[in-house]
């Protein structure tokens, strides 16, 4: 070993300087800025939706933003209850912000920056109205209402119809190209980069609406070729573009859909209803929920349960067939 020189020994007691800051740091734990950063990057990674990831970074940031905590390990029940009572919302508002802040902390657990999971206790109570779902005749009556000889409403129809007739969801509908349509076989069929559950599925559908998509898609490639545009998408805009740049605020589908059910008074056509439609006729017919769970590409059949959400005459009519 190498005799250290007299005077390149430093006489100073420095030996408690960095350790203040270094238990500080080992007290504090992992920031949450950190934590969030790194499992928006997993989610993407696992090929989860836009929509689901912003939700994620929205909520986590509000939360923080409201609580002033900076680490995860300093999270506790009372930062979760004041959080909450900052919200000016309804209590379902607050449950789905609720469930998606404790998707993070679950995903913190994964990580290994916690350990316990003390929010499970913590609930949002909701009276949950009975959701309807369209009926043939709202359908009906707004088919009869458009104008098929107009581009936009010979898509708003087609849009429509195919949501009803096989439940897909708004967001899958922008992402359908023509590949995805059999006109010959009238079937859809979906891969599964394009499903929740990422479950690829067929689904049939009848000649009236085998007519509109012909239509439409033929009509799409006018408009392409005028606007010289070189996509395959099934839903286009005027110009042949795509026909949502983002699930929510820029789906010209859902706005036009909704623009019509209050120009025509028609309460139950929107996209959500419009799936819970297709899913209640299933149940009508005689389908079982594992089919109608399959059908909508859920995961989780319990999901399936609380979607269809029978008010007590359904019940009672379904139960009928039983005696």
């Amino acid at each position: 070993m190498t005799k250290r020189k007299p005077h390149l020994s430093v006489q100073t007691d420095l030996s408690d300087l960095f350790t203040e800051v270094a238990n500080d740091h080992v007290k504090r734990g992992y920031p949450i800025q950190k934590a969030l950063t790194t499992i928006v990057k997993q989610m993407k990674a696992s090929g989860l939706r836009p929509r689901t990831i912003n939700d994620y970074e929205l909520h986590v940031n509000h939360f923080a933003e409201v609580t002033k905590v900076t680490y995860i390990e300093e999270v506790h029940a009372d930062h979760i209850y004041e959080w909450l009572s900052s919200m000016n919302v309804n209590n379902q508002t607050k449950l789905t912000r609720l469930k998606c802040l404790k998707a993070f902390l679950n995903r913190c657990i994964d990580n290994g920056w916690i350990t316990s999971n003390f929010w499970k206790s913590i609930k949002v109570k909701v009276d949950n109205p009975v959701k309807e779902g369209a009926t043939d005749k709202e359908i009906n009556i707004l088919l009869t209402m458009l104008d098929l000889t107009r581009f936009t409403e010979l898509r708003d129809a087609a849009a429509v119809l195919l949501m009803y007739q096989t439940g897909v969801r708004v967001g899958t509908l922008t992402e359908l190209k023509n590949k995805h349509v059999n006109l010959d076989e009238k079937i859809l069929r979906i891969d599964g980069g394009l499903i929740k559950n990422h479950q690829p599925i067929y689904l049939p559908f009848d000649n009236v609406l085998e007519r509109l998509l012909d239509a439409l898609i033929q009509q799409n490639e006018v408009i392409r070729s005028k606007y010289r545009q070189a996509n395959s998408y099934l839903f286009v805009t005027k110009t042949g573009t795509k026909i949502a740049s983002d699930y929510n605020n820029h789906n010209n589908i859902m706005k036009r859909i909704n623009k019509h059910a209050r120009d025509y008074g028609l309460k139950n056509i929107n996209p959500h209803a419009l799936r819970r439609g297709f899913a209640k006729n299933l149940l009508r017919k005689g389908a079982n929920i594992a089919l109608i769970s399959k059908a909508l590409g859920h995961s989780d059949i319990g999901v399936t349960t609380r979607y269809l959400h029978l008010d007590k005459e359904e019940v009672a009519e379904s139960l009928r067939n039983f005696l």
